[in-house]
């Protein structure tokens, strides 16, 4: 089962290695991992996608909160937090196909951020999902490159 994790952290030097370091050490896979400043330029916020059971999760947010410089840690419940992911997706765009992808794009809400003569490079946020069933759809074109941002996430409350 997936679960989204997210550590708020003293913004200093050696931080992520501690927390990679645990993960590997324990046997732990991250799917994806995004850290960026908070609005207090001292904390970081550390999201991170895992996969394991519900007792493998409490064992890791367990063991996060014993480093030093972790300041409070998080495991989202489904229902209880709003993600999100950015991908950048650079696709084959003929003369005789470049009005349907723009169309798709903007079915999706992507926004068009670059145009060459043989391709486009899109750009969209979303859930998951939606962000699987456009790069589905894109494959169709001809995917040229492709890069994600990880999930990002923040509680409702």
């Amino acid at each position: 089962m997936r679960h989204t994790i997210s550590v708020l952290v003293e913004n200093k030097f050696g931080v992520l290695t501690r927390i990679a370091g645990l993960f590997s050490g324990r046997g732990y896979n991250i799917d994806s991992l995004n850290v960026a400043p908070t609005h207090d330029a001292t904390l970081s916020r550390m999201t991170i996608v895992t996969r394991g059971d519900d007792a493998t999760v409490e064992q890791i947010v367990k063991q996060l909160n014993k480093l030093v410089d972790v300041v409070k840690v998080q495991e989202f419940s489904q229902g209880d937090y709003i993600d999100r992911e950015l991908v950048l997706i650079r696709v084959k765009a003929e003369a005789q196909n470049r009005a349907e992808i723009c169309q798709m794009a903007e079915l999706f809400r992507a926004k068009v951020v670059d145009v060459q003569q043989d391709n486009l490079t899109i750009e969209i946020t979303g859930g998951e999902s939606k962000l699987e069933k456009f790069i589905f759809l894109a494959k169709g074109f001809g995917i040229l490159d492709l890069t994600r941002t990880g999930q990002v996430a923040l509680p409702r409350d």
